[in-house]
């Protein structure tokens, strides 16, 4: 596999409002245009005298400059609201923040698990309002009762002595499955990059293992390789050099992430930290988090290749296996959760 190159890209500047210039391009013959009728009539006495045309045509310029200052105004006018706007939404975002860090304090003194099982509704945060987070948690909590499944039927498979086809068809089915989890990882990173990025989703013995939001595919491989015995030597090298590519590109989005990471905590702390209005600041953070979905985007493709070139390089009974072992690593760790929620706790 080619390593995966990782640049940080800075964020897109958010547009300022520039005044438009009054330009002052007047001709020099504009009165030198008009015809003799305009610039002479009768006076009302018979004599003749300067017309009151004068005053029309001098009018011209300067209502001119006062339509374009009259639009200046306008337009500064609605970028003032719109930035009001935009700071009462993020003083709205500043208390949502806050309900929602109490609703999972209050989760967590509740439990996370119930009889034993954990428990998917709970997993996130508590009372999310956000549309995709919620589909989000729904799908994911389904993903984990069909990963169940397949693997109960995976290892069916292989205990059999049925033929290469079905084994064929429990292997594609079982990468699918993963591709249609980082499908749905894309659209909540979309919805909430931070509650994605959190882990809240899942287990507390998976978080701990997680990195960029889900597992780290250098250690994944680690993992892996003892139950994909026995391997050729030219699959043995390229397993290695597969694990080393994987340790190039999750340094590079690391290095990245923790420089957008070391960014984000200048900006949010630019200034006196006792000023008590710091909404500039946090709206300056706001367009360098940007990144950071991109970022969970990367890890996920990085995920994704390393599951499809790690099948390419074993045989289907490889194969098998290893879908087979990933799927009972990550019960194993939810199980562990599991059981440490749930351990004799001395009274406090």
């Amino acid at each position: 596999m080619n390593s995966t190159s990782t640049q940080f890209v800075p964020s897109r500047r958010m547009g300022i409002y520039e005044m438009v210039g009054v330009s002052g391009n007047f001709k020099e013959n504009d009165y030198l245009d008009s015809s003799p009728s305009m610039i002479f009539e009768d006076t009302s006495d018979g004599t003749v005298g300067p017309s009151n045309k004068y005053d029309h045509v001098a009018r011209k310029p300067a209502d001119k400059v006062l339509r374009r200052l009259a639009q200046n105004r306008e337009a500064a006018r609605k970028s003032r609201l719109r930035k009001k706007a935009y700071v009462q939404k993020l003083e709205s975002s500043k208390l949502r923040l806050i309900e929602l860090t109490q609703e999972l304090q209050r989760a967590r003194r509740q439990g996370l698990y119930k009889g034993g099982e954990l428990d998917y509704g709970l997993q996130g945060y508590s009372g999310i309002t956000s549309p995709g987070i919620a589909t989000f948690e729904t799908g994911y909590g389904q993903w984990v009762e069909e990963q169940n499944r397949q693997v109960v039927e995976l290892r069916k498979a292989l205990q059999s002595s049925n033929g290469v086809t079905e084994l064929q068809f429990f292997v594609n089915s079982g990468m699918r499955h993963y591709l249609d989890l980082f499908n749905m990882k894309a659209a909540a990173a979309k919805a909430d990059v931070f509650y994605l990025m959190s882990g809240m989703w899942k287990t507390s013995a998976e978080r701990y293992f997680s990195w960029i939001g889900g597992f780290r595919p250098s250690e994944l491989l680690k993992v892996l390789i003892p139950h994909l015995e026995p391997l050729s030597d030219e699959q043995r090298w390229e397993v290695n050099n597969l694990r080393q590519s994987c340790q190039q590109a999750e340094d590079a989005l690391s290095q990245g992430m923790d420089k957008l990471h070391q960014i984000i905590a200048e900006t949010v702390c630019d200034g006196l930290l006792d000023e008590g209005n710091y909404l500039p600041q946090l709206a300056a953070a706001m367009e360098k988090l940007e990144p950071l979905v991109r970022f969970v985007n990367q890890a996920d493709h990085l995920r994704r290749e390393t599951l499809q070139l790690i099948s390419r390089i074993l045989d289907i009974h490889q194969a098998a296996r290893g879908l087979l072992a990933l799927g009972e690593y990550f019960q194993r760790l939810r199980a562990l959760s599991s059981l440490w929620a749930s351990r004799p706790r001395e009274p406090a």
